[in-house]
Order: structure tokens, then C-alpha cells, then sequence
């Protein structure tokens, strides 16, 4: 299949190559030259689409961007010796003319959907020596032919929206060519604006177009042109209360039709119409189909009415007003009140649209209470679009049953990377994992959702990027496939930033998502927002321990790591390219670290303040420092390019996110007296408790380092000297002067530990008179060795952790395939039982089930808890579940499942945490070498971690880290 992606080269590279285009700065006789020391026309047919001109307009300008010289765009006779002609096959009188003559060939695009033809001819006319041909099947197919140039000579779609700069050429030479595209994957594809009043509506009014004080005709214009710059061609626009209703300005409709967008709505917005904004109670009555079915059709009436004209996708049915419920109801009524609703829309439609009411683009929308009066009996037509949702949080709720697949009408999808709702909002950065989009739209279009997929984007800043990934695979599915969908980002940032920066940016953002996966910055709170009446956070420690596996520490430490990483690279570059860099990477991770940064460090201080820790007030003082960094950081891209996008970046309204506010922090009275304490790993609370000073156990096959904290209460500092009793223990330290904290890192040498399950080394910490005697376990039996268990998971302090995407064995049949996820999950490798849309397996028939096997040893017998931490997904469509098998050796037989209901108290963990988790009881008959197998019942479950507790498992967020032998 032939592809339509930007290959940029590097920073200085004089070619480039768009797909079948090939652009260089220098070029031979057969080369076609657009910017030369020829003159070239862009020509166009005044006769055509509004926005075939446009466009037109819109490459000179593209072409003044990367040569800074003037293209002159003509709607007159082709005459000029060089000539680029853009049109629609049937509109442009000289590409029409080119086809008479059997010079430029359309077969393949007419009758067509969107798609193009780019072809060199030469001596096509007496006086034209060469021209370049851009002819579309139908007007937005011309104008995807003619940003596909733009693209190929060095115009990012983003170029306007997030900065991209163009890099400089003095010549512009096309290669020949003849170039036929393919249609779209996706017939209608787009963006729903959902602005809640904080991004996009603010800057709109302050900013960009003080004038109008509004989202109006200026702004909706950038919008538009970016969705037909990305092959988008539809928009469902801002609808809240904090924004004018898209009919509010008549200009606005103008506008999308010059760009040739299509207008759709959200899933609350009947008819096109905002019921939110549009709706006024005192001279219209009550939102009440019972009571009030003439006036609320009086007003659907006249809207259809007035927009008729134009390209419209309508949104069938009815809610309550904004993103309420039916009201006035009964339970028993909503079916056939909805049915009733349904045709009387259709019947406006009829009416007022000047075409078969079955070619009308209808779509109806199941979402959130809507799902279950459909599921109760809903007679829809059958030429009406049924979309389906997600829960908000990226999981698909459901997808077409075998009857569904054959409708008419077809199906689409509704998804978000931004939501406002419970059980936590996440409106601030965009998070949601490449991986996860492509496995949960790849699936929508295996199940027949290929006519309609809309994406929430939020305030589009700061979703960019998600933005372009959702309309790249909506334009091109094939493209994609689990290997190359973590790099589609990096290749778009590489291609701008420079080849050289390619490592590095795959890592931050590879990093990036993978941190947003395990826990979104936002929620980093801990709280459920919708959790009462006000709506209101209540700030909790998070579940990431400080005291078990490193984990709240550790993910401190790479937030670090990432946001240094990034600032370096942006410090690098030239002036021109800081702005876009700040916007697409360097402000989404910087802002991410210091929320976690800042909720955990709270966390800690409140921690360390229970410990009486002379840190504790540092470590107040760090949380304010970083609350107030996120502030500055978020100044800073506003002031951006003189205040260009000034109001555009917030972390939303405070009435509805705690986690914008300082989190609550402990200050003490510290003694001034010296006094050393000790802290070792899994103390969780050693207040009230007479405990020994016992590290974790260490053995020869993970050979994990421990270490010991020594921290001071009070604000003299301490000195201190540490002894060991066997030449085998390594501190990293010996001694020392200590005023709030440290901590000495503490290794063995294995070829020095004595053979034998029970070994215990001995270190002594003193201070003055102050001694802590601290017993360091080792297991260093004599069989079996490391090597010999290398490549197995092994028992290690009672727990064996297993990254499924590491499998030993997979045994697959001709439906099911495993697949490993990279990209996805807390491991940032996931394991898929085939894909979803594969027949259901017995897993009963475990030795020729599907299924695959992890290798792993222990040291213990007896019974087990076996933790499955699985993607949250639905069921596919409503003839499927999702349950998987789980068995040790050829053991008991095991069931897993995510049953969560939608708004359950199950489904919220589940959301929040990105993780359903089960657990399931097994036996393991005797120490020694094992298998755990995972096994395939219904197709599509995605398993991201596994681990055996057999005592050892400490509280945790994530679980211990992967016990595999190296």
C-alpha cells in the first residue's frame, strides 16, 4: 500500500521526501521547478471549491515560508512556461482537458472519497513547458493533494498551532512523478474541542481575537486549517458555557466550509444544536420531551434549517442539557421516548436537507446512560451511524456484535485524551499512551468502526501530538502495527529537532508516557475529584511507597532524569526552535515532574514529620518550591513568542482541581541536639513497633543492592562510622558527618559470601554512644547456581514478579496470536492473548490452549496468591467477556476477568490506576522449577504484570520490581 508519511531527513539535508514526493534544491531538465529562477504560477479554476483557492493561497504562502520568495497564485488560462495546476476532477476546465487528451489519468480517484492525484507532465500546452498537476476527486481531496506538497517542501502541519519552523532553501525542485493516493481508512475524521473553560476559549477571547472577546470566525479558522493540514475533515466545536455556541456567529459555518470541514457535534448536541448555551429556560420552556416536544423541535427546526447548506454530520437522539440525563423520564418510558425523539429528528431532516434521508450522515452516540436504554431494545434505522464511546479514560466500552457490523449506516468511535469527570479529571497534559490509542482503535476498526472517529482533544494545546497520531491512523490504519507506533511521535519530533536528537527524545518521551500510564500527573493527589456534592479532592498519601522497592523515590528520580534531559536539548537549540520544542516537549514532561514531584515530596514531609526528621521542614520548603514552579513554567509558555499563546495554558479552574493548589505539609519543632536514627527499606512505620534492624534479603540472582538510611532529629549535625563483620559487605560509605540525611548504599561481594541458605552478615552504625546494629540476610545456596537460572524469574523475598511481555514459551493457533505491546503498561511492555476480534478459546484444553509460559523457581512450596495486573478493557461487543486463564504447571485451572460496570466503585480503581488487578489462589507442590501460564479465553486481554506472593508481598503501588535472573 502506498504511503503518504513525511520522511523529513535531517536538520541540513537538501532532500525531502513526502511519500512519492521528492523535493531537492537543485535539479535537472526532467526535475519540476518550483522555485527556481523560472518563473512559476499556481494556477487554480475560479469555477472550483471555494477552498481549492484557498489552498491554493495557502501553498505560495507555504512556499514564501521555505524560500521566502512569492509564488503568484492565478484563476486565469494556464500560460505560464512552469505551472502548478491545482483542481477537482469536473471543476478545473484544464485538468479536465488533460484527462480528454489521456494525459493525466483519474480512473483510480474518480468517484472517489478524498483522494488525489500528483503528476509532472511535460508540453502539456502550447507555451507550458511543465506543469505539476494536483487534481482531487472531490474538493477536500484536491486540498489534501496540495498540503501533501506543503508537507514535502517543509511545512508542518503545526507549523502555526505549536511553532514548527520551516527550515530555509533558496530553490524548490520536484522530482517526476506520478502519484495516485489511496482513500482515507476512516471516511470522517476529526476533533471534538471540549473546552471547560480554562485553554483554548480564554486565549481565543484575551488574546487572539480581542475584538469578538470570543471563540468565534478567526479562531475556528486556525482550527480548521489544522484539521485539513492533518486529513482531518470534521470538527464538532467548543460547546460549554464558557464559550459562544458555534451558531452563535453565522461566520462561523462560513468559515468550516471554506476549509471544506465537515461540522458535527458532541454526543449532548441534537441537531447541531448547543443545548447548553442556546437553550433559554424562561422563553423556551423546560428541556422536557414530554412536556415540551413542539418547542424543543421548533428550535432543532430551525437550526437544521439554517445549516442545511453546508456539510454536516447530525447527531441523532437526546440527553438532558449539557451532559445530564433524560429528565422527566420514567425508566420504563426512555426507550420509546428516544425512538419517538429519533424519528421526529429525521423527519426535520427530511424536510429541511435536499437528499435521500438514508445518504444523510446521522450518528448516534450510546454514551454513558444512553448505552443502556440501546441495550434495552432501541430500534434504530438502520442507515444511521453508531458511535461508539470510550469510558473517557481510553477503553472502549463496546464494539459492533456480528448484526452490528452489517448495518448500513456503519460505526465509528468517540475518543478522549482529555476528560472532565469522575472519578478524576485529566485536563491539563496529554498522557494517554500511543500504544493504548492504536490497540483500542485498531481493534474499533477490525470490529467494522471505520466510518466516524472523533477524538476529544481538549483545548488541542496541549494535545498536539495525540491530536496528530489519533488523524494520521485515522487516515492511514495500515500504517500502523505494534513495532512502529511508539515511534510515529518521535519520528515527527526527530524530523523537526534533527536527526541528532533522536535517542534522546525517544527516551523522554517513550519515559514520558510510560510514567502517565502508571499514574496521571493529575490524579497524583490521590483523591477522587467527583468523590462528594462539591466536587472536591480530598488530597491523600499516594499508594507509591517510600518504604517498599524504591518506588516513589525511583519515580521522582526518572521524572528527573527526563525533565534535565529535555531541558538540555532545548538549551541546544537555535532561538527558532525553542518555542515549538517548549510546547511539544519540554513544558508537557517538565509539568509532569513537578506535579509528582510535588505531591510526593508532600507525601514524604508528612511521612518524615510522623519520624520527628529534621528534614522535614527542607522538605515543606521543596513542595512549595515546586507548586510554585509548575507556575512559573506554565507563565513561561504563555509569555511564549511575545504572549502569542497568553491564556492558553492552565491547569484548570480551582473549583475543580485541588491538585493546582499547595498539598497540605507538615512543619515541626526540631531539638537542637543531635541525634542519629536509622532507616532500612520496607520500614513502613517502625514507630510502635519493636522490630530488629533487618534488610532485605539478598541473593546471587537478582543481586539487588540495599541500602541504610541515617537521618538526624535534630538540627546539630552528627558524626558517625559504620563497621562491618565480614569482608564481604561493601558500603558505599564508612563514615561521616551528617546534618539532615543519607544514606550508604550497601553491596556484596559474591565471590567472597560463604555458600549456605542461611547467611547473615553484620554491620554497626555509631554515633557517640548511639550504636545501630543493622543484619544483612543472604540466601547463597549451593544449588541451583546463577547461570544456570538465567533467563528464569526467581522467588526473591517471597515474591516472584514476571513482566508478561518476557515469556519463555507461547503456544498459538491459527486465530490467536501473542503479541507483546511495547509502550503500554506499568512494565511499559504488556503481553496480548489475541487479538480481540479473534473466536472465543477453551481454555479447558489447556495443553493445546493458546496461551503462554513463564519459567520460574522458588525456593518455597504451599499455597500462593497469584496477582494479574491486567489493561482495564471492555469486552469487545456484547456476545464477549473478558477472562483469561491463569495455571501453575498442570495445575488447578484458574479464572480472571474485568467485570467492571462503568461508574462502579471496581471501574474507578480500574480507571485511576490503568490496571484491573485479580487475584486468584494456586499451589505450588514442591520447591523448584515451575511454569505459569496465562492462558487465552477471550481474545484481546492485555496482561502487564504478574507476581506470585508467596508471603513476601509488601504494600505497594506498582508491586516488585521483575525478579528475573541476568
Amino acid at each position: 500500500m502506498m504511503r503518504f508519511w513525511l520522511m523529513f531527513m535531517s536538520m541540513f539535508l537538501p532532500v525531502i521526501c513526502w511519500g512519492q514526493i521528492i523535493v531537492k534544491e537543485t535539479g535537472g531538465m526532467a526535475a519540476f521547478p518550483l522555485v527556481s529562477s523560472h518563473k512559476t504560477v499556481i494556477y487554480y479554476d475560479a469555477g472550483d471549491y471555494g477552498v481549492v483557492e484557498k489552498t491554493a493561497c495557502l501553498l505560495a504562502e507555504d512556499i514564501k515560508r521555505v524560500t521566502n520568495k512569492k509564488v503568484p497564485v492565478s484563476s486565469k488560462k494556464v500560460s505560464s512556461k512552469y505551472a502548478v495546476v491545482v483542481g477537482t476532477v469536473g471543476h478545473n476546465a484544464f485538468i479536465d482537458r488533460l484527462v480528454a487528451e489521456g494525459q493525466l489519468d483519474v480512473s483510480a480517484i474518480r468517484g472517489g472519497w478524498e483522494q488525489f492525484v500528483v503528476k509532472t507532465i511535460d508540453d502539456p500546452a502550447k507555451g507550458v513547458k511543465k506543469v505539476l498537476v494536483i487534481a482531487g476527486c472531490d474538493r477536500r481531496g484536491t486540498a489534501y493533494g496540495v498540503f501533501t506538497l506543503s508537507e514535502a517542501i517543509g511545512v508542518s502541519p503545526l507549523y502555526w498551532w505549536a511553532d514548527v519552523p520551516t527550515k530555509r532553501k533558496s530553490q524548490l525542485y520536484i522530482e517526476n512523478i506520478n502519484y495516485v493516493s489511496q482513500a482515507p481508512s476512516v471516511q470522517y475524521r476529526g476533533i471534538f474541542i471540549n473546552d471547560e473553560g480554562w485553554g483554548i476559549t480564554p486565549w481565543a477571547g484575551k488574546t487572539f481575537d480581542k475584538e469578538l472577546g470570543d471563540i468565534g470566525p478567526k479562531t475556528y479558522a486556525k482550527v480548521c486549517e489544522l484539521i485539513l493540514r492533518m486529513k482531518g475533515n470534521m470538527l464538532a466545536p467548543a460547546m460549554h458555557p464558557s464559550s459562544g455556541a458555534f451558531n452563535k456567529y453565522p461566520e462561523n459555518k462560513l468559515v468550516a466550509d471554506s476549509y471544506g470541514i465537515i461540522m458535527s457535534s458532541s454526543h449532548c448536541e441534537p441537531l447541531l444544536f448547543n443545548n447548553v448555551t442556546e437553550w433559554d429556560k424562561k422563553t423556551m420552556g423546560e428541556w422536557n420531551y414530554i412536556t415540551n416536544k413542539g418547542g424543543i423541535n421548533k428550535i432543532l427546526d430551525r437550526r437544521v434549517s439554517e445549516n442545511a447548506p453546508y456539510e454536516n454530520i447530525y447527531t441523532i437522539a437526546m440527553r438532558g442539557i449539557h451532559d445530564a440525563g433524560l429528565v422527566g423520564v420514567p425508566k420504563d418510558k426512555e426507550v420509546s421516548l428516544v425512538e419517538e425523539v429519533i424519528a421526529d429528528q429525521r423527519g426535520i431532516l427530511k424536510q429541511h436537507v435536499d437528499s435521500p434521508l438514508d445518504s444523510i450522515p446521522q450518528i448516534f452516540v450510546p454514551y454513558k446512560e444512553v448505552l443502556d436504554i440501546y441495550e434495552r431494545g432501541l430500534r434504530l434505522p438502520e442507515d444511521i451511524m453508531l458511535v461508539w464511546p470510550d469510558d473517557n479514560f481510553g477503553y472502549i466500552k463496546r464494539l459492533n456484535n456480528k448484526e452490528e457490523r452489517n448495518r448500513k449506516g456503519g460505526s465509528g468511535v468517540y475518543y478522549h485524551i482529555s476528560y472532565l469527570g469522575e472519578p478524576h479529571d485529566y485536563l491539563w497534559l496529554n498522557t494517554t499512551p500511543p500504544a493504548l490509542m492504536f490497540e483500542e482503535m485498531r481493534k474499533a476498526y477490525d470490529t467494522g468502526a471505520k466510518r466516524y472517529w472523533l477524538l476529544n482533544v481538549g483545548d488541542i494545546k496541549p494535545g498536539e501530538l495525540g491530536m496528530k497520531t489519533f488523524l494520521d491512523m485515522a487516515w492511514d490504519i495500515d500504517k500502523f502495527n505494534f513495532d512502529n507506533i511508539n515511534n510515529h511521535q518521535v519520528d515527527f519530533l526527530a524530523s523537526i529537532f534533527g536527526e541528532k536528537y533522536r535517542e534522546d527524545i525517544d527516551d523522554i518521551m517513550n519515559s514520558y508516557y510510560h510514567l502517565g500510564f502508571q499514574h496521571k500527573p493529575e490524579a497524583m493527589g490521590w483523591g477522587y475529584e467527583w468523590n462528594n456534592e462539591h466536587s472536591q479532592e480530598r488530597m491523600t498519601d499516594t499508594d507509591f511507597s517510600f518504604a517498599n522497592y524504591n518506588e516513589a523515590e525511583g519515580r521522582m528520580q526518572e521524572y528527573d532524569r527526563i525533565s534535565d534531559k529535555s531541558e538540555k536539548i532545548w538549551n541546544t537549540l537555535p532561538e527558532s526552535y525553542k518555542a515549538a520544542f517548549y510546547e511539544l516537549v519540554f513544558y508537557p514532561v517538565k509539568g509532569a515532574a513537578l506535579m509528582n514531584k510535588k505531591m510526593l515530596t508532600a507525601q514524604q514531609n508528612r511521612w518524615y514529620a510522623r519520624q520527628g526528621r529534621a528534614a522535614t521542614n527542607y522538605l515543606a520548603d521543596r513542595t512549595k518550591a515546586y507548586h510554585d514552579s509548575i507556575d512559573y513554567y506554565t507563565g513561561k509558555y504563555n509569555s511564549l513568542l511575545n504572549g502569542k499563546w497568553n491564556h492558553m495554558m492552565a491547569l484548570a479552574p480551582g473549583w475543580t482541581a485541588t491538585y493546582q493548589k499547595m498539598p497540605p505539609v507538615t512543619t515541626i519543632d526540631v531539638p537542637q541536639k543531635a541525634e542519629m536514627r536509622v532507616f532500612l527499606p520496607g520500614q513502613a512505620s517502625p514507630l510502635g513497633k519493636i522490630t530488629l534492624n533487618v534488610l532485605p534479603c539478598v541473593n546471587p540472582y537478582t543481586r539487588k543492592e540495599s541500602f541504610i538510611e541515617l537521618y538526624n532529629i535534630g538540627e546539630q549535625a552528627f558524626t558517625w562510622n559504620a563497621k562491618v563483620s565480614d569482608s564481604w559487605i561493601k558500603l558505599s560509605r564508612q563514615s561521616g558527618t551528617t546534618l539532615l540525611q543519607e544514606r550508604i548504599i550497601v553491596s556484596v561481594d559474591w565471590s567472597k559470601v560463604p555458600v549456605g541458605e542461611r547467611v547473615t552478615g553484620e554491620i554497626d552504625i555509631i554515633s557517640g554512644s548511639n550504636q545501630e546494629k543493622i543484619y544483612l540476610p543472604v540466601f547463597n545456596p549451593a544449588y541451583p547456581t546463577a547461570g544456570e537460572l538465567k533467563g528464569w524469574y526467581v522467588e526473591d523475598n517471597g515474591c516472584v514478579s514476571i513482566n508478561p511481555g518476557k515469556f519463555h514459551r507461547k503456544v498459538e493457533n491459527e486465530d490467536i496470536k501473542m503479541k507483546v505491546i511495547e509502550g503500554l503498561g506499568y512494565e511499559n511492555q504488556c503481553i496480548q492473548l489475541g487479538e480481540a476480534t479473534k473466536p472465543v478459546q477453551n481454555p479447558r484444553r489447556s495443553r493445546q490452549a493458546a496461551k503462554v509460559e513463564y519459567d520460574f523457581y522458588t525456593f518455597n512450596a504451599g499455597s500462593v496468591m497469584v496477582y494479574t495486573y491486567a489493561l482495564p478493557v471492555f469486552p469487545v461487543n456484547s456476545e464477549r467477556g473478558t477472562c483469561f486463564g491463569i495455571m501453575i504447571d498442570d495445575g488447578l485451572l484458574k479464572y480472571a476477568s474485568n467485570n467492571a460496570k462503568e461508574y462502579s466503585g471496581e471501574w474507578r480503581e480500574n480507571v485511576y490506576r490503568n490496571s484491573t488487578i485479580n487475584a486468584v489462589t494456586l499451589n505450588i507442590d514442591k520447591p523448584g522449577k515451575h511454569t505459569l501460564k496465562l492462558i487465552c479465553s477471550d481474545p484481546g486481554m492485555i496482561i502487564q504484570k504478574v507476581v506470585i506472593d508467596m508471603g513476601g508481598m509488601k504494600r505497594s503501588y506498582l508491586g516488585p520490581e521483575t525478579t528475573i535472573v541476568r
